[in-house]
């Protein structure tokens, strides 16, 4: 699949995310109330009632990396995850622009790094916060 595969993304799409993750939580909110909100499914992997084997996928593997499921039973994975809720809410323009060669690159590793780190940088973040 490649990264332009992402604007076919079918509505709606289940987003699985992390709900202990402060940067997580500051992007549902947001998506809760998007003018298309009713596009997107939101699953936190966090609650109790999470059922990871009806999905295929283990609770691990929805921790290290941003998990799409959209309407058709295609997967997204990582920022092409990203991708494809974006398009789902109507960002094509956005998308296109981040699946350029360079950007596209740039893009796709700066997504691994925050992967990596968020749950540090979240904890310093809502210390941050806190002060």
């Amino acid at each position: 699949m490649s990264q332009r595969d992402t604007l076919n993304a079918k509505a709606p799409v289940t987003l699985f995310y992390d709900g202990h993750c402060p940067f997580c939580r500051v992007e549902v909110d947001w998506l809760a109330k998007h003018r298309h909100h009713q596009r997107i499914q939101l699953v936190d992997i966090q609650q109790a009632d999470f059922l990871q084997g009806e999905y295929g996928a283990s609770f691990d593997t929805m921790m290290g990396k941003l998990h799409v499921l959209d309407n058709a039973g295609h997967w997204y994975i990582g920022m092409d995850a990203s991708r494809a809720l974006y398009a789902v809410l109507g960002y094509q323009r956005l998308v296109r622009f981040s699946c350029l060669p360079i950007i596209s690159g740039m893009m796709d590793v700066g997504y691994r790094l925050f992967a990596r780190y968020r749950v540090r940088l979240g904890n310093w973040w809502e210390k941050r916060k806190k002060k």
